[in-house]
């Protein structure tokens, strides 16, 4: 089965939206662990299921825990006025390492919820002011600003969870 998700490197960005939208933004990115969850009881196919080359649902799942960190680093290069966020590893290497197959749903998203929860004590410290701060997406060789790296990543978190979806189908 092929999936019609669109890629990830195929996704196209404007980050035009007001600043104003950061509180609304950060209610996505609070959400992904629960929505996660739900797409969990019952799935019929195995989550460890996969084409050849291609991620099993488990993976998906593995990888948002896994980009937890980057999330986390490039928000302190936010905070501290770094000019350029650290690039992301392309090549996934820390997801494949990970060998989440071998692992529990319930380790791996109870983990990804406890990342993701520190990640939210972060963001909701911060001010409109902080959204507003700009440094240089490497991959998208563009300045944006914290409130959009944040809308980044929960566009990242929506692309894994249709994935998943796609994948118990």
């Amino acid at each position: 089965m092929t999936s019609d998700v669109l890629p990830w490197l195929e996704y196209r960005w404007a980050f035009d939206f007001p600043v104003g939208m950061y509180r609304a933004v950060l209610e996505r990115l609070r959400g992904t662990p629960s929505r996660l969850e739900d797409l969990i009881p019952g799935a019929a196919p195995p989550l460890t299921r996969h084409a050849p080359g291609k991620w099993s649902a488990q993976e998906h799942a593995g990888h948002l825990w896994t980009v937890e960190t980057l999330v986390q680093t490039r928000i302190g290069e936010f905070r501290r006025g770094e000019e350029v966020l650290t690039a992301a590893d392309m090549s996934n290497r820390a997801t494949a390492a990970a060998a989440y197959n071998d692992r529990t749903i319930g380790e791996i998203v109870a983990e990804f919820r406890g990342a993701r929860a520190r990640t939210m004590e972060t963001l909701d410290r911060l001010t409109l002011d902080d959204a507003a701060r700009v440094a240089r997406h490497p991959r998208l060789d563009r300045e944006i600003r914290l409130v959009d790296l944040c809308h980044f990543f929960a566009e990242h978190d929506d692309h894994h969870l249709a994935l998943i979806r796609d994948l118990l189908r």
